[in-house]
């Protein structure tokens, strides 16, 4: 069974799957609380699940981009847990764990994470194989100049503001998910990270690092 945590933002995942079901999932969000909750949450998880730790055999983990903050509280409970109980860990760029969740078609896909002071985090995505795949490094912006730089009919997809969404559904060439597709399911970071766990593409515990988006100027949140 394995167990994935994303702590990217304030909204937080948990989720337990074995490979052909998922067991148990749970989301909420929090107000900088992370370190307090987790643990709690989990444990919660677990008992409704009618599971403990010991049919854990595997873990995933959300690596950013994000909050600084919460990125590591995730990064370092997971890692304790893969340290302290000799399991294999898989980090998954939280980005992907969106894209994932889309229906894969013929346009490109953009998806996007808040990055905190008005700025977001996002990434490009076109088909291949019938599924998606990132192309290009990591970018970073406004809402404003994501949709700026729009130009032919895209499917965007993430954490955006009511009135971010709003500005968005006016540009002609965006194809807006809807805001239960831009939920950052902890399920679908355990699939993604179970197919990489059979190929035996596993991460050393001791050199995962997450992925953090430097922002001349802003502080990390």
């Amino acid at each position: 069974m394995l167990l994935a945590v994303d702590t990217s933002t304030a909204q937080v995942g948990l989720a337990l799957y074995d490979g052909t079901q998922v067991l148990s999932e749970m989301t909420w969000t929090t107000r900088q609380h992370h370190t307090t909750e987790l643990a709690p949450a989990l444990a919660g998880l677990l008992a409704r699940s009618g599971s403990s730790m010991d049919m854990v055999s595997a873990l995933a983990v959300a690596l950013g981009p994000g909050s600084f903050t919460s990125l590591r509280v995730g990064l370092a409970f997971v890692k304790g847990l893969a340290l302290a109980r000799h399991i294999p860990i898989i980090g998954i760029p939280t980005l992907d764990i969106i894209a994932a969740a889309q229906p894969v078609g013929k346009n490109p896909l953009i998806t996007v994470i808040q990055a905190g002071r008005t700025r977001i985090a996002y990434s490009v995505y076109q088909s291949q194989k019938k599924e998606w795949q990132v192309e290009g490094e990591l970018r970073s912006g406004t809402v404003d100049e994501l949709i700026a730089g729009i130009e032919s009919p895209t499917l965007v997809a993430g954490e955006f503001t009511s009135e971010e969404r709003l500005k968005l559904s006016k540009k002609k060439q965006v194809i807006l998910a809807s805001p239960v597709h831009c939920v950052r399911r902890p399920s679908v970071l355990a699939e993604i990270a179970w197919a990489r766990l059979q190929d035996n593409k596993v991460d050393e515990a001791a050199s995962l690092a997450p992925i953090y988006l430097h922002v001349a100027g802003a502080p990390p949140v």
